[in-house]
């Protein structure tokens, strides 16, 4: 097996970049762009909405010999074939990525972004269908591809003039420089999640994960700060009806993790443990995490340039571009992950905008269900502030133990809200129908009707009416499929297959409560 065209000469460059005037750098930067926002640069005329989805590729029986032999397993996806379907690279060379077009907050702004996606996931799928494969929409992956574990293709590493490359990687510099930058003298690295402890040599674990990222532009950029601290507010109870990820390939299991075991103990949202242990293992600070309250657009900006820098970029040369004045910042900013974080960007100055990048959310079930999570977050982000919610004065430990307890038990965790009339409640009806109120406002606010605004919120209504999650529905099958006899690592792929099935006839137009 080889590489894809070796990525070695350009990690090399990035070691060798000088990391404290890169720094140096991205700091100086970060005062030009305070004076920008500060004097209005950043300022927009309405709210906007975007959106980034991630998905996987799986073999489906036909054409190729490698889709043949492996029943939904796991594939590569040809870098020719996302280049022809538009979509972007991501870490492994089974990923795929779609970015949105930016649209208006307003029902034809969803509905654009509701349409874009399904029109490019349909094209995208009768492309890679020509090669036996089909993109699937999910937060784990758990069958391997045909012939090789889910330990040898996670781990499977070569090294190039003294360059530790991942073989299943794409060839993305920064991705394998993140292997091959030391912390304290070590290139240690370890997948940790309730039940599975897998070392490696490279980042290439956190391939087995796949979300979706609702973006939310301030119409102000000073609107930043209030609108981040509500989001912190929400990110555990939105996790919570999103959990996506209870099982890895049962396969990286510690042997005491029987499927009993991992049904009463693991986590219902992997995908967390995943990010966080694999990528923090890089740093001497925990780069990836669940973050603090931001009070002003300045300190926004500051705990950026102020971030350990990872991966710095050799070449910053201009290309006459607005956001050339802060290049090396905009680079901190891609190794910038909490699980909330604040984004400021533009090409010129015309298109300069600051948003907040909602990233808790495992890729759904369906494209109707993930437009969902989009509507929830911009409609809350629109309401909450304008109505001076009291959610915001929740202490910031209960915003961030909901989150981790939505991560373990997903709609059974034992959430903490604030009302609207500041009563404090852990009655999950009371939560969500205070939190869809508001989110329902914030969309009617920005231009839908209200049978609009409820069209956007039902499939997540209907999750928490259903006590559904799409982590519930994988539990109860595999737990059907151990009380039948099957072994573990058999209900797990049985599980997984019947998924993507139920998927190839719902993706696209319709919608995880016909499940």
């Amino acid at each position: 097996m080889t590489t894809e065209a070796g990525p070695g000469d350009d990690v090399h460059d990035v070691l060798d970049v000088d990391l404290d005037a890169f720094t140096s750098r991205a700091k100086e930067e970060a005062e030009f762009l305070i004076d920008e926002l500060r004097s209005g640069t950043f300022d927009n005329h309405q709210s906007m909405v975007g959106f980034e989805y991630e998905f996987y590729a799986v073999a489906d029986g036909r054409w190729s010999e490698e889709s043949r032999a492996g029943e939904y397993a796991l594939m590569r996806v040809p870098r020719r074939l996302l280049e022809l379907v538009g979509f972007e690279k991501e870490l492994g060379l089974h990923n795929a990525e779609m970015s949105t077009s930016p649209q208006p907050l307003s029902n034809h702004g969803l509905r654009a972004q509701l349409s874009e996606i399904r029109a490019r996931l349909a094209a995208a799928n009768d492309c890679t269908g020509v090669e036996g494969m089909r993109l699937v929409s999910d937060g784990i992956w758990t069958v391997p591809p045909a012939g090789e574990t889910a330990h040898e293709y996670l781990t499977d590493s070569v090294e190039v003039d003294g360059i530790t490359i991942a073989v299943n990687m794409s060839d993305v510099a920064r991705y394998h420089a993140m292997a091959n930058m030391e912390t304290d003298g070590s290139k240690r690295i370890r997948l940790a999640a309730p039940g599975v402890s897998l070392p490696a040599d490279t980042v290439m674990p956190e391939s087995l994960i796949t979300s979706i990222q609702p973006h939310y532009q301030t119409a102000r950029a000073s609107a930043l700060p209030s609108c981040f601290r509500y989001a912190l507010r929400i990110a555990g109870p939105l996790l919570a009806l999103g959990v996506n990820s209870p099982f890895f390939p049962p396969a990286l299991y510690d042997a005491e993790w029987t499927g009993e075991r991992v049904l009463a103990d693991g986590a219902h949202g992997n995908r967390i443990h995943v990010f966080e242990s694999v990528l923090n293992e890089r740093t001497a600070e925990e780069k990836v995490r669940f973050p603090r309250d931001i009070h002003s657009v300045a300190e926004a900006v500051e705990r950026i340039a102020d971030d350990e820098t990872l991966v710095p970029v050799p070449d910053l040369g201009g290309q006459g571009r607005f956001d050339d004045a802060f290049a090396a910042f905009r680079s901190k900013h891609g190794t910038y992950w909490r699980w909330v974080r604040p984004v400021f960007e533009g090409a010129s100055r015309s298109s300069a905008h600051s948003r907040i990048e909602f990233r808790p959310i495992a890729s759904q079930p369906t494209v109707r269900d993930s437009v969902a999570f989009q509507a929830a977050f911009a409609g809350l982000m629109e309401a909450l502030p304008r109505y001076d919610h009291p959610a915001i004065d929740q202490p910031w430990e209960v915003a961030r133990e909901n989150f981790y307890d939505a991560v373990a038990d997903g709609i059974d965790a034992d959430l903490e809200w604030i009302t609207v009339d500041g009563g404090r409640t852990r009655d999950t009806e009371r939560l969500y129908d205070d939190l869809f109120d508001h989110a329902a406002a914030g969309l009617v606010a920005a231009g839908c009707t209200e049978t609009e605004a409820e069209s956007w919120l039902a499939p997540l209504r209907w999750r928490v009416e259903n006590r559904v999650t799409p982590a519930s529905w994988k539990r109860d099958r595999v737990r059907t499929r151990l009380a039948d006899g099957e072994p573990f690592a058999d209900a797990v792929h049985d599980m997984q297959r019947e998924y993507i099935e139920l998927q190839e006839r719902t993706l696209i137009d319709g919608g995880f409560s016909e499940w």
